[in-house]
């Protein structure tokens, strides 16, 4: 049969895809900027007719409304990663976290650890031979896709079509929904003075022929500002945003000195505006894989002096990572943070980077601290941390004692919490900081 023939037989609207799925069901979503809409809004217009469904979601860039108060009992959100729609849900008791590293999600729905009943995923128009590409979203997307019972497709002209292990076949779907909106943006961040100082002196660390993992955010874009005279930088990343695009049209990004995937950027999922979009669309640099490949410690350091920029929130003396939880409170997610920073330290030539802002809430708190606040998890251990950035310098921890750490961090912390931070420094070590001479020293 011919594959357009077997399309048509499979479309269905909004509404008859969302009738599909039964109460207790474990239904995921498509991640981030990938997020399918119409099929979630018909579901919930119905949510009388549920009970108990489990939504899974990583990353929620639509508006999470199955994690309203009033869709209680209807549907129970299960995240990876929490966002701005889906935090107070998770304060108030009415959505659940799961904390895992992003490569292993996949795993959690071939194993089933988390059977998926329904996969509901947006992707793009289908090719010639009835192939529909994955677009900016492949990461557990894909795999989710490849284990559920049941897979609903919103089939979306505006998803690009974006090559690579992206694909799947008119007739793995059960029902298609077409739709036709735009695929959702992120705009690029505010860079404040301070973040520009971060970026000028994360740009120090990367050499001509590194390949890069950058994430999202106002430090990655400003790092990107001061790579233009870079030579031949590589892609291995999760994710990429617009930044990347101008510096691969000035020729500073040519994946030319990759390891593996040589001339390649390797990515799983994208968040950006239409000019990113476009730019992947059928473009045979890039290449979408799913994100236990991608971020696969492994695999990434296979890849000769990779380097990898992440952020936290809370950094302690001895290199204790918290980057998803405010005390007790979870605020976001693992990501792809741990994953990337052990495969970069098993690099040759390998450098892992946290970069912060040496503050928060307006000068008020430190992010270097002598404690990571009470129920914080620590995300990344002391033991992976390379190097720790901040406007005020770069502070080298791997190979340092837990001494020789401490000052290194209370070098980059802001001037005005530096006093407290050496009197806990001098009551830990029983000894006197020796700050300027040491400061010196390290310059």
């Amino acid at each position: 049969m011919d594959w357009k023939e077997i399309y048509n037989k499979k479309l269905v609207s909004a509404q008859e895809a969302a009738s599909k799925i039964k109460s207790r069901d474990r239904v995921v979503i498509g991640h981030a900027v990938g997020e399918p809409k119409k099929v979630i809004e018909a579901m919930v217009r119905d949510n009388k007719k549920y009970a108990s469904v489990e939504i899974v979601h990583m990353v929620g860039m639509g508006e999470s409304t199955y994690a309203k108060e009033e869709m209680e009992g209807y549907f129970r959100h299960n995240s990876f990663f929490l966002g701005p729609f889906t935090r107070e849900a998770a304060y108030s008791g009415r959505a659940d976290f799961t904390p895992c590293f992003f490569s292993e999600i996949p795993r959690l729905f071939r194993e089933e650890y988390l059977k998926v009943d329904v996969a509901i995923i947006q992707v793009s128009n289908p090719d010639e031979h009835g192939f529909c590409s994955f677009g900016v979203s492949n990461d557990y997307t894909k795999p989710a896709a490849e284990c559920a019972n049941i897979i609903i497709a919103e089939v979306n002209p505006n998803m690009p079509r974006i090559l690579g292990d992206n694909f799947i076949h008119i007739s793995e779907i059960d029902y298609i929904v077409e739709v036709d909106y735009p695929v959702m943006e992120l705009k690029p961040s505010k860079i404040s003075d301070v973040e520009k100082a971060i970026g000028e002196n994360c740009a120090t660390l990367i050499e001509d022929g590194a390949t890069l993992q950058l994430g999202i955010g106002a430090i990655p874009d400003a790092v990107l500002l001061y790579l233009k005279d870079k030579k031949d930088l590589g892609i291995h990343s999760e994710m990429i945003s617009d930044g990347v695009v101008e510096l691969v049209e000035t020729g500073v990004i040519t994946n030319k000195r990759k390891s593996i995937h040589k001339d390649k950027i390797i990515v799983t999922f994208l968040m950006g505006t239409k000019k990113l979009y476009d730019f992947a669309n059928n473009n045979s640099m890039i290449e979408m894989h799913p994100v236990d490949y991608v971020n696969d410690p492994c695999v990434i350091s296979k890849n000769d002096n990779m380097i990898c920029i992440n952020s936290c929130i809370q950094i302690d003396l001895m290199g204790q990572v918290a980057a998803e939880s405010i005390g007790l409170k979870q605020f976001s997610g693992v990501g792809g943070q741990v994953d990337f920073i052990r495969g970069a330290g098993m690099a040759s030539k390998g450098k892992s980077i946290i970069a912060i802002p040496s503050t928060a809430s307006n000068e008020k708190l430190s992010r270097i601290v002598p404690f990571l606040d009470e129920g914080a998890a620590v995300t990344t251990s002391r033991n992976d941390i390379h190097y720790v950035v901040t406007e005020y310098g770069v502070a080298e921890l791997r190979g340092k004692t837990l001494k020789e750490r401490a000052r290194a961090l209370i070098n980059i912390a802001h001037p005005k919490f530096r006093s407290e931070l050496i009197n806990q420094w001098e009551e830990r070590f029983k000894s006197k900081f020796d700050y300027f001479i040491y400061y010196k020293i390290h310059k």
